[in-house]
């Protein structure tokens, strides 16, 4: 352990707190808009937004009002969004096929974003559960998701978002060998240059339920997540998926939720030294949003506090549904 020198009175620390320009000085994180990555959800239809009640200020797009948005992103400097679906229900089937349909929602929205803004990073979630009848990741079948199944038709999803123009894949199933499965197909179709993001350490959350409104998923999932999905209680264990992942040819790594896994965030950075990403999700945007709501918290202060905890942590960047607020207080 590091000594320190020192001794009160002639060390006083709260000389340099003094002032503002003495405490950026010697800020040790600093937050800017490009440590940022915007999740959007992507609809059907024309000039529509529906927002989301379970997520205060954001609003599932139409493709013309995302590509839009988009650009808005870009120019606050934001350097990458992430898309997500909500599909019309008679598209969901047990398998997820509509996830490999080269003309599916998410594809389009990927190809306009990428005509409108070629130098504005897409990145594209993969799994199944927005396109799955049972509300999982995989492949549901006598009551548990099947893995070496799903991981076929995760190859396939990856395929044609790559099609489309994505520049990141990112799969968020949880499948074990899934992130070697993308990177043997992305290759054998020449999409060598195609960068993946591995959700390398997904936990089973209760966080996550906003986001499940947003995608249209929630009501249909059958059972629960926990026997793909990393349990709470393990930390250990998010190195060794960390571990296979990066073997396997992942580019970046992901922990989900980012602020009650802090702890996994800075082990993972301190092990690997390798791009370590957080996604503050929408449970940990929507209690912040509330209690901004309800007059207990400042909201722009705490998420400001709570972005930049990810950074301490260790986070190379974070997605937050908060980017494009954040990235105009930064501003």
């Amino acid at each position: 352990m590091a000594s320190f020198p020192g001794s009160f009175p002639s060390t006083r620390l709260r000389r340099l707190r003094k002032h503002p320009w003495s405490r950026k000085l010697v800020a040790e994180h600093v937050l800017t808009p490009a440590d940022l990555i915007w999740p959007v959800f992507v609809i059907e239809g024309k000039d529509k937004q529906e927002p989301i009640a379970s997520m205060p200020g954001v609003s599932r797009l139409s493709i013309d009002l995302l590509v839009k948005a988009a650009g808005e992103a870009k120019k606050l400097g934001i350097p990458a969004i992430a898309v997500f679906p909500k599909i019309d229900a008679k598209l969901k089937t047990p398998d997820g096929r509509e996830a490999w349909n080269a003309d599916n929602l998410i594809c389009r929205a990927v190809a306009a974003v990428k005509k409108k803004h070629p130098d504005l990073g897409v990145i594209c979630d993969v799994a199944l559960d927005p396109f799955n009848s049972d509300g999982h990741d995989g492949i549901w079948q006598d009551g548990d998701v099947m893995n070496d199944a799903s991981v076929e038709l995760l190859c396939r999803q990856a395929l044609v978002q790559a099609e489309a123009g994505c520049d990141v894949i990112a799969p968020s199933d949880m499948m074990d060998g899934r992130v070697g499965a993308i990177r043997g197909a992305l290759d054998a179709a020449g999409f060598e240059q195609v960068q993946i993001l591995s959700y390398a350490a997904k936990y089973a959350s209760a966080f996550y339920g906003p986001f499940r409104d947003a995608v249209g998923s929630k009501n249909a999932l059958k059972g629960d997540k926990k026997t793909y999905q990393m349990d709470p209680a393990n930390s250990n264990e998010a190195l060794r998926e960390v571990a296979l992942d990066l073997a396997e040819g992942a580019d970046m790594v992901m922990v989900k939720p980012g602020l009650p896994y802090l702890d996994i965030i800075r082990r993972i950075k301190d092990e690997f030294q390798m791009p370590t990403l957080a996604y503050q999700v929408s449970g940990e945007y929507a209690m912040l949003k509330a209690a901004d709501k309800n007059g207990w918290l400042d909201g722009d202060r705490a998420m400001a506090e709570t972005l930049l905890s990810f950074k301490r942590a260790g986070s190379d960047a974070i997605l937050t549904y908060a980017a494009v607020d954040m990235a105009k207080r930064l501003k």
